[in-house]
């Protein structure tokens, strides 16, 4: 699917990047990162003018987290229904209005395997879409100007830069995986001896 993409870019330019780059916010599955990197590297190849590729493709992928906000945000009250009584989600909007600005970040170029789950959380968890919007904002702007500046950089050598950050990602992605599952582990941990200390006899 890669090299299909990548020659419809260079055959018709920024705004087949644009259209990829816009899905795949929404969640469809294209390899985003790999994409930005060798277009950075036909930038400097001449293909593409690289002022306004960049500027295409980031406005399309603000604008398709955007619409996943939006997503999240009139679904919200179906899912306050049926959730919104829970002491779990009470928790986890909480936890969202503290770290989601930096939740938003992060997901735009470390951690992307999890951008679209957070763009659907801020917009139930009623994330002010000013926030998301300016914390989405400089996150792509990292993404597509920092990895196409990479491809750009490195020039022909763009599969071997995306194979490395694509595993640097991963990597971080099971971290983060690995230490929500600790942290809840032991908050049953705690949850689960604090009801024994308040049954009598035990």
């Amino acid at each position: 699917m890669s090299d299909f993409l990548l020659t419809q870019i260079i055959n018709y330019g920024a705004p087949i990047l644009g259209a990829i780059v816009f899905i795949g916010a929404m969640g469809a599955p294209f390899p985003g990162t790999l994409i930005v990197i060798a277009v950075g590297a036909f930038c400097r190849q001449g293909f593409l003018p690289w002022y306004t590729t960049g500027l295409v493709a980031l406005a399309c992928v603000v604008a398709g987290d955007s619409l996943s906000y939006a997503m999240g945000y009139y679904a919200r009250e179906r899912i306050l229904r049926r959730f919104g009584s829970s002491e779990r989600w009470a928790r986890a909007g909480s936890s969202f209005d503290r770290w989601g600005g930096m939740s938003v970040l992060l997901t735009r170029f470390l951690i992307t395997g999890l951008a679209v789950p957070v763009n659907l959380i801020a917009g139930t968890s009623a994330f002010p879409f000013r926030k998301f919007f300016l914390y989405d904002l400089f996150g792509e702007t990292i993404w597509v100007f920092g990895y196409g500046g990479l491809g750009y950089l490195f020039g022909t050598q763009w599969e071997a830069i995306g194979s490395l950050l694509n595993s640097v990602s991963g990597l971080t992605l099971g971290l983060v995986i690995l230490g929500i599952g600790i942290w809840l582990g032991l908050r049953r941990l705690r949850s689960i001896g604090n009801r024994k200390e308040q049954i009598p006899g035990i």
